[in-house]
């Protein structure tokens, strides 16, 4: 017996501020112009079968050695569930915070409470970073 996973049909927004500044901040009556929108069955039909997809954001602030870190935010389709709505990826070179949502263009909204809690660790590595660095001099 196979278990299948219906799809329903559900629109995000789609973009990376790295190549669209507009991704940075997005106010929904406006974003249709500027940022593109995906049906995400439609836009994955071939490539990944029977899912139940979501739109989702991305926030990394990626860190950069010597210079300002920077922080890039893409929103797009997602299809593999986590538990929590939004959950932190803590990695050597980039901190990065992923939200998922489940309307149509629901991945416009701006989460300040999970984007400031992302400053603020890369702050707090960056402190870090610089203390353990004045120790070794």
């Amino acid at each position: 017996m196979t278990s299948m996973v219906l799809s329903e049909a559900i629109k995000c927004f789609d973009c990376n501020s790295k190549n669209n500044s507009a991704c940075l901040e997005m106010h929904v009556p406006k974003m249709h112009a500027t940022v593109p929108i995906v049906d995400c069955k439609e836009s994955f039909s071939n490539t990944i079968d029977k899912r139940e997809f979501f739109c989702r954001k991305i926030t990394q602030t990626i860190l950069h050695p010597d210079q300002t870190p920077e922080v890039r935010i893409t929103r797009g389709c997602g299809w593999v569930r986590s538990k929590r709505e939004c959950y932190k990826a803590d990695n050597m070179d980039h901190l990065e915070t992923v939200c998922q949502c489940f309307g149509d263009l629901c991945n416009a909204a701006t989460t300040l409470g999970y984007i400031n809690m992302t400053v603020l660790a890369a702050v707090a590595t960056l402190v870090t970073a610089f203390i353990t660095w004045r120790g070794n001099v």
